[in-house]
Order: structure tokens, then C-alpha cells, then sequence
């Protein structure tokens, strides 16, 4: 390998760990801080928010496989089975990580649509089973090409490497009894279309109409609450307190949107400009790889923090442990000062 090509896998490697590493601790902190204060406060130990508890679980394993993602992208010499854990582990915990976010969207949404029968619903019946729901099919499908369904027999060398790395690597991979560890050879273009438009495409327009469903239906349920209350006062004017729920809702709607759009948009940018490069079959730069895929996952991974980071029982827990120890501290520091004057 030459000084180039060196200096290259250098800087690829710089800029994934400079990218990575500061956004995976705070992904890891920020679920840690959530989980403990769900796990420190008993009246938040049911079945919702064990489902969110799960939730948290998934985006904490995807915050630490966060540095190793770009690294699906790239060609790198790797036996036969470390490269499908390299590309099989990560795929699973986002898939994971997607299953749970369904759930928890689709099991608040029953809870709007359906109140009477929220207790019944068979979520709350068999947890244990729809724990297993969300869990079991990512590893089952993430597992395929271990059973069998992957490129690894086919092409080889032709398409694995750049022209200026395939000598080189090649003679390398010989030398350590490795093979050209791509994504390409593990991956057939079957699966990749088929996660993205069969799995993770319909999870994101289901979530996207989920919450659809709840804001028209917390609509119809503010014009009511409006209605009754000009009923019972009697005038034709909107009230103060009308004027502050409709500010309220509008505020809840963009607050939404905004979420969506800088959650999910990077992540949609990147999924299907990785499907543009496959179709095209184009060498794409190694750089507009690192800082898409590291953008998309880390945007998305922040779905479940923005959830939990808005509900004050949540943080409640922990902000109360913080507290106490920042007033410890102070207290500590006071004490010394005063025995040293």
C-alpha cells in the first residue's frame, strides 16, 4: 500500500472516530440518564414504559455500535466470519431498535385511539410475547446472510476494491489468511431492497401516520373541549383559554414536524442515496459514506431521547439525584473553605 492510499484509510478512519465516538456518548449518556430515572421511580413500572424501557435498551446498543457502522461501508481485509458479525451485529440492533420504536409508537396510539379497551389490549395481555415480537425477527432476518444468503461465493476481487487497493490488499489478505470484507459480498441486493423497502421504508411511513392519526385526533378533541366551553359561557369570541390551547397545539404540531424532519430525513437522504450508488453500481467517495451514514444513524438514534427527554417523569428521577449531589458538592467545598480560613 502506498503513502497515498495510507494517508487515505488514515483520514477515513480520523473522521469516523472524530464523528462518531463525541455522538455515541452522548446517545449512551443520555439513554443511562432516561433509564435510571424510569427504573428509580416505581410508579412508572408498568407496561408502557417498559416498553419504552426496551426502547432505550436498543438505542444504548445502537449508540455503541454507532463508531462501527461506517465501517460497513468500506472494504477492509476480515476472515469470513468476523466480517459477518462486522455487518451482521449492527444491522440487527437497528433493526431492533426500529421494531421497538414501532411498537412504542403503535401501543400510544392504541391507548388514544382505543381508551376503553387500552387495558385490554393484547400488548398489555402478553408482554412477554411482544417483547419477543420486536426482538426475535431482527435477528432472524439480520441472521440470513449467515444462513447462507450472501455474495460470498460469487465475484470476488472485481468490484470489492478501488483499482489502487486491490493489489495491495489482495496481497495483504494472502499474507493474513483474510478475504476483502465488503458489504456487497455479505449483503445480496435482494436483502438490501428488501429491508429497505420491505422493513424499514413502511416502519417510518407507519410511525409518520401514527402520529398523524393522534394530532388530528387531539384536534377534534380541543375543538370539542372549545365548543364546550363557549357553550358554557355563553359567547361568540374565543376565549384566553381557547387562545392558549390552539397555541399550544400549534406548537405541539411544530415541534413534531421538526422532530420528523431532523430525525428521519437524514436517515431517508442516506438510505436512498445507498440504493442510488447500488443500482448505479458507482464507487462512491469514502468521506460522503462516513458523514451520511454517521448524520443518518446518529439523527435517528435521537428519536427516543427526544421522547424521553420531554417527559419530566422521565428525568424527574435523575434530575433529583443530580441535584443532591451538585448540593453535597457545594456543601463539601463550603466546609473546606471554612476550614481553611
Amino acid at each position: 500500500m502506498d503513502h497515498n492510499e495510507s494517508q487515505t484509510l488514515l483520514f477515513g478512519e480520523n473522521l469516523i472516530y472524530a464523528i462518531t465516538v463525541p455522538l455515541s456518548t452522548a446517545i449512551i449518556l443520555a439513554n443511562l440518564f432516561i433509564i435510571l430515572g424510569i427504573v428509580w421511580n416505581r410508579q412508572l413500572h408498568n407496561t408502557p414504559n417498559y416498553f419504552f424501557l426496551s426502547l432505550l435498551v436498543a438505542d444504548m446498543c445502537t449508540g455503541v455500535t454507532l463508531p462501527f457502522i461506517p465501517w460497513m461501508g468500506l472494504n477492509r481485509n476480515l476472515s469470513f466470519g468476523s466480517c459477518l458479525v462486522a455487518h451482521i451485529f449492527p444491522n440487527f440492533l437497528f433493526l431492533a431498535f426500529l421494531f421497538n420504536l414501532v411498537m412504542v409508537h403503535y401501543e400510544r396510539y392504541m391507548c388514544i385511539v382505543s381508551p376503553l379497551h387500552y387495558s385490554s389490549f393484547w400488548v398489555h395481555r402478553s408482554f412477554p410475547l411482544a417483547l419477543l415480537v420486536v426482538w426475535a425477527p431482527p435477528l432472524l432476518y439480520a441472521c440470513l446472510p449467515a444462513f447462507g444468503w450472501n455474495n460470498w461465493a460469487g465475484r470476488d476481487w472485481n468490484g470489492c476494491c478501488t483499482d489502487g487497493q486491490r493489489n495491495s490488499l489482495q496481497v495483504e489478505c494472502l499474507t493474513n489468511g483474510t478475504l476483502c470484507c465488503s458489504y456487497q459480498r455479505v449483503f445480496p441486493n435482494a436483502f438490501i431492497y428488501l429491508e429497505v423497502y420491505g422493513l424499514v421504508l413502511p416502519a417510518i411511513l407507519v410511525i409518520a401516520a401514527m402520529t398523524g392519526r393522534v394530532l388530528w385526533i387531539t384536534r377534534g378533541q380541543m375543538k370539542d373541549i372549545c365548543r364546550l366551553h363557549r357553550s358554557v359561557e355563553r359567547g361568540g369570541q374565543a376565549s384566553d383559554r381557547e387562545q392558549r390551547l390552539n397555541l399550544r397545539y400549534t406548537r405541539c404540531v411544530a415541534a413534531v414536524s421538526l422532530t420528523f424532519l431532523a430525525c428521519w430525513v437524514p436517515y431517508i437522504i442516506y438510505m436512498h442515496v445507498c440504493v442510488a450508488f447500488l443500482l448505479s453500481e458507482t464507487k462512491w467517495s469514502s468521506t460522503t459514506h462516513i458523514v451520511l451514514s454517521c448524520t443518518g444513524i446518529g439523527s435517528m438514534s435521537v428519536v427516543p431521547l427526544v421522547l424521553g427527554l420531554a417527559n419530566r417523569q422521565y428525568t424527574e428521577p435523575a434530575w433529583k439525584v443530580l441535584q443532591k449531589l451538585r448540593d453535597r458538592w457545594r456543601r463539601r467545598m463550603k466546609e473546606s473553605e471554612e476550614i481553611a480560613l
